[in-house]
């Protein structure tokens, strides 16, 4: 029962996209979105049933499907985990998944490939789903190297715009550099264990130790490497922006509920391995703190809307490895599920104003939207409260969690990311005043043309910010379920919290820092109602923000252009010279061929001469041999 269960669980959205790619053109729009959004309403309705099997039972589900590779010692089974970690993660990828699909039905409908689309985004919570669920390090990286397929084509979805084929092609590439990282660590865990499996690795590494091998440092290294290309951090998060290019229920997938939590997930996952190398739990820390403070920094001054909330998934996600680095992985799968709340309703709602400004996203031409749009006006400032780290909402708990944890481990890094979150609130409430209040700066046709979205884009909207208000709840303090409910993956968060005077402290500093964050931004955008420069008139170390602190220049004089003008090379003269030498073999061939082709022209006479003088030869040779 529980292997049907489980098969249907990962296959059905597969059969969303076989549907949608072979039938979807004929079936029409409706039937197509309606199709897609079933399937993977089907996959959460059964994560549920086996989240509550597993949360009674306090066992994880094991499935091994068949027999997949066999090479001496090194057996890998094609199997499903089902515990804890895999069922909570599922909840939100099919949960949040589900309304994003719903969103798009509208949203998307006056696309001519909208069946393409709903393909391409059942494949995407397939692998998704491949890669949470997989048994071992090579089922997950199935699943890893399909949602880096899926956000290609979903990235590049309009690739009549070159530059959203430059931006897939960016990601695609980054992500395959991180991905060479992950790969060296699973065949480093794989030579040293014989076995890729994350139970049978846990076994086997209770009873080693980072000294005892300097591969177990290597390959928690390089495995690192893999989680900072696909979770954007430094110096493989700048694809991450870039991505905004697709359309935007695909940028809400990617940023809130899949692509970009697989990082998180598969260290999280490998939780024992890190353990073991505090070295390398150092590095995550100080670069996910590192990240944090820098895309923070450049949300600050970016005019368009999903800019500055893709900016916004980098920071948060840098939070969130900051509390890996820390050990506190718990806390950064808190984080993860209330981030996954206000950053999809963030994102659908940032679409919901697009799709009413006829595909404006340039803050600088909107404002005054808050009396046509109330239902994504609140929505929107209910996940932006989250998001800065208001109390009561989801955000306030899950990051005054994770920065208590780095004032306890380590005050700089704490320092760090208090500062990021204050940024946070700045920016994200520039982005609420510039869209929502004040008179509308855009055309007069727009203006005339303002509206509320439909409720298909409202439904999802306003159950993802009431999930933004109340998401904390999962994880109070003094009432720890989540901590309680991880307990079988980490025995030591078991232990309730302890709120003393230095915690209550942590949390009116962290309030406050919020606050300081948003009455900034009240102060620049609505009592002083400025509005942010043209391009052209932003200087100092305005426009080195504003331009990203050029690193995509950097990337592109280091790295892709001394490789684009290796490759000419290569093609104007050694791929040249290679050619002229085989075509000129086949030209030399020709030639024969064609002085051959003079001796046979038919001549009856010719052909005896050749012959007589043929016997001749022959004769002679043998007479001579004698």
């Amino acid at each position: 029962m529980d292997t049907t269960l489980a098969l249907v669980l990962v296959l059905a959205p597969f059969a969303g996209f076989l549907i949608n790619v072979f039938f979807g053109k004929s079936m029409g729009k409706t039937l197509s979105g309606a199709i897609g959004t079933v399937s993977v309403v089907v996959s959460f309705a059964i994560t549920l049933v086996l989240f509550m099997q597993v949360n009674q039972s306090q066992k994880p589900i094991v499935i091994s499907l068949f027999d997949w590779i066999q090479i001496s010692h090194f057996n890998v089974d094609f199997g499903m985990l089902l515990d804890q970690l895999s069922l909570l993660w599922l909840l939100f990828v099919t949960g949040i998944g589900s309304l994003i699909h719903l969103y798009s039905i509208s949203y998307m409908h006056d696309d001519e490939k909208m069946h393409t689309f709903f393909a391409y985004l059942n494949l995407f919570v397939f692998f998704m789903i491949t890669l949470v669920v997989g048994s071992n390090l090579l089922v997950m990286f199935i699943g890893w190297e399909g949602v880096g397929l899926c956000s290609y084509l979903l990235i590049g979805f309009w690739y009549k715009n070159q530059e959203y084929n430059d931006a897939a092609k960016k990601a695609f590439i980054m992500n395959r550099i991180g991905d060479l990282g992950l790969l060296i660590g699973i065949f480093i865990l794989g030579a040293l264990f014989s076995t890729v499996d994350f139970m049978t690795l846990k076994s086997d590494l209770s009873s080693v130790s980072a000294q005892d091998s300097p591969w177990i440092l290597a390959a928690a290294l390089a495995l690192f490497i893999g989680a900072c290309g696909k979770s954007a951090q430094i110096p493989l998060y700048t694809w991450l922006p870039d991505a905004m290019a697709g359309p935007t229920p695909v940028s809400a997938l990617i940023h809130a509920a899949t692509m970009v939590t697989a990082g998180i997930f598969m260290i999280t996952r490998l939780n024992f391995l890190f353990d073991l190398t505090p070295f390398v739990q150092n590095i995550i820390a100080i670069v996910g703190a590192t990240t944090a403070l820098v895309a923070a920094t450049i949300g600050l001054l970016q005019n368009d809307i999903k800019k500055v909330l893709a900016y916004s998934t980098v920071s948060q996600l840098g939070l969130m490895f900051l509390a890996l680095g820390l050990g506190a992985y718990q806390v950064a799968v808190f984080h993860v599920i209330t981030h996954a709340f206000f950053k999809a309703c963030l994102f659908l709602g940032s679409g919901s104003v697009i799709h009413a400004l006829h595909g404006e996203q340039d803050m600088r031409n909107m404002g005054g939207l808050k009396k046509v749009m109330p239902i994504t006006f609140w929505t929107m400032m209910i996940s932006s409260l989250a998001i800065a780290g208001v109390f009561p909402f989801a955000g306030f708990w899950s990051k005054d969690e994770i920065l208590m944890v780095a004032f306890h481990h380590n005050i700089a890094l704490w320092v760090i990311g208090s500062f990021a979150s204050i940024l946070t609130a700045f920016y994200m409430f520039r982005l609420m005043y510039l869209t929502f209040f004040k008179e509308f700066r855009g055309t007069e046709e727009q203006k005339h043309h303002l509206h509320e979205s439909p409720a298909l884009i409202t439904f999802p909207l306003i159950i993802l910010g009431i999930l933004a208000a109340i998401g904390g709840l999962i994880n109070l303090p003094g009432s720890t379920w989540l901590h309680h409910y991880l307990a079988p993956l980490f025995p030591e968060t078991g232990e309730e919290h302890v709120l003393g005077t230095t915690e209550y402290m942590l949390m009116g500093i962290a309030l406050a820092g919020a606050f300081i964050g948003i009455g900034i931004a009240y102060s620049k955008y609505i009592k002083q109602n400025n509005v942010p420069e043209e391009d052209s008139k932003i200087t100092g170390f305005a426009k080195v923000l504003y331009n990203k602190y050029y690193v995509d220049e950097f990337y592109d004089t280091i790295f892709v252009k001394p490789i684009n003008i290796l490759s000419r090379f290569f093609r104007d003269y050694i791929e040249m010279a290679v050619s002229g030498f085989i075509f000129g073999l086949g030209k030399v061939t020709i030639e024969l061929g064609a002085q051959g082709r003079k001796l046979h022209n038919g001549n009856i006479g010719l052909y005896l001469f050749a012959f007589v003088l043929g016997v001749i030869g022959l004769i002679s040779y043998l007479f001579l041999a004698q």
